[in-house]
């Protein structure tokens, strides 16, 4: 049997080389029958500190790195999407 593996979204890179991956599952409750949404925060080791907020990525199972990181970023699958921002232009004033 392999590593487990998740994916989630990175909701902090402020550490070096690690990062905090939010992981959320979804299951149906067993009596009521409603979606129950559960979420589960992992540190990731990150070598090149390549990731940043907002990334969706895939972590794996690897060896304790320290007293936290048991995971290690595998594949950053998709870039957060960054809005083109541009200042905006007050009119003249005419006199």
């Amino acid at each position: 049997m392999g590593r487990k593996a998740r994916i989630g979204r990175v909701v902090s890179d402020r550490m070096d080389k690690t990062v905090v991956v939010l992981v959320e599952t979804t299951r149906r409750h067993p009596i009521y029958k409603k979606t129950i949404r559960y979420r589960a925060r992992f540190k990731a080791h990150d070598e090149d500190n390549a990731s940043k907020v907002g990334d969706m990525v895939r972590i794996e199972e690897t060896r304790p790195l320290s007293r936290d990181k048991r995971w290690r970023v595998t594949q950053i699958l998709e870039r957060r999407a960054v809005a083109e921002v541009e200042p905006e232009v007050e009119p003249e004033e005419t006199g």
